[in-house]
């Protein structure tokens, strides 16, 4: 019986630990690209 209920906490807490981490890459994802990093790309591209 402990081992089900091992295995019921373990796949619950698998689920949490994916549902926040889809989350931050969601969060992330959306993110605008700060104007610094934007400039740095334009100085590498004239570069080339």
């Amino acid at each position: 019986m402990t081992n089900k209920r091992d295995e019921r906490k373990k796949a619950a807490l698998d689920k949490q630990i994916d549902q926040n981490l889809r989350r931050v890459y969601e969060e992330d994802v959306s993110a605008e690209i700060p104007d610094r990093f934007l400039a740095l790309l334009e100085k590498l591209r004239e570069q080339e």
